[in-house]
């Protein structure tokens, strides 16, 4: 059996810089959502995000190929982030995603608790902050106001009560990239080395 090991935390936890250190240190397949939201600097269609417009969304849609969807309603207009079918190869091997604790519940009633498996990442939030603020001022146009909104929007979206909810309890703390990296490495092969 083959596992979606699936890395959540509040925004500037460190998600994108330790999925793809997991990806160079491990056996891994990505799972590549899809976005309708402005890629940033940085990013590279097919392999952050599949950045996709309105038209694409609606047809993945219609054809019932979304095993999840949320939009959030930003201070640049609604960006909707999603999961088709075809993005998650578990036929292949073990796969490594990044989300949140919404897609997280969706992708687990869709391919069973057996198979996704938790990765929280936590840091503090004035280290979170900082991060945020340093990750912004990088893009060629910071977009302050939604770096703000999406920073309070964490505090209700991972909430204690929706972690212990969702059944997660353990906690990879990142304070250092590398030794938070080496934490969840040794954590899926643990799993992984079981089958």
């Amino acid at each position: 059996m083959h596992h979606l090991f699936y890395l959540m935390g509040k925004s500037a936890s460190g998600k994108d810089s330790l999925y793809k250190l997991l990806l160079e240190r491990l056996p891994l397949l990505p799972l590549v959502l899809c976005t309708t939201r402005p890629q940033r600097a940085h990013e590279q269609d097919g392999t952050d995000y599949h950045f996709i417009g309105a038209g694409e969304l609606a047809a993945l849609r219609k054809d019932g190929l979304l095993i999840e969807e949320r939009t959030y309603h930003t201070v640049m207009g609604d960006w909707t982030y999603c999961t088709a079918r075809n993005s998650v190869p578990l036929e292949q091997g073990d796969c490594l995603g990044i989300g949140t604790l919404e897609s997280y519940e969706k992708l687990r009633a869709y391919f069973g608790p057996e198979t996704v498996v938790p990765l929280y990442i936590e840091v503090e939030d004035g280290l979170r902050l900082q991060r945020a603020l340093d990750r912004e001022r990088a893009q060629d146009v910071p977009n302050y106001a939604e770096l703000c909104r999406r920073f309070l929007t964490d505090t209700a979206d991972f909430s204690e009560e929706k972690l212990a909810a969702a059944g997660i309890s353990r906690r990879f703390r990142n304070l250092d990239l590398h030794v938070c990296a080496d934490e969840l490495a040794a954590a899926i092969t643990a799993l992984t080395s079981h089958v």
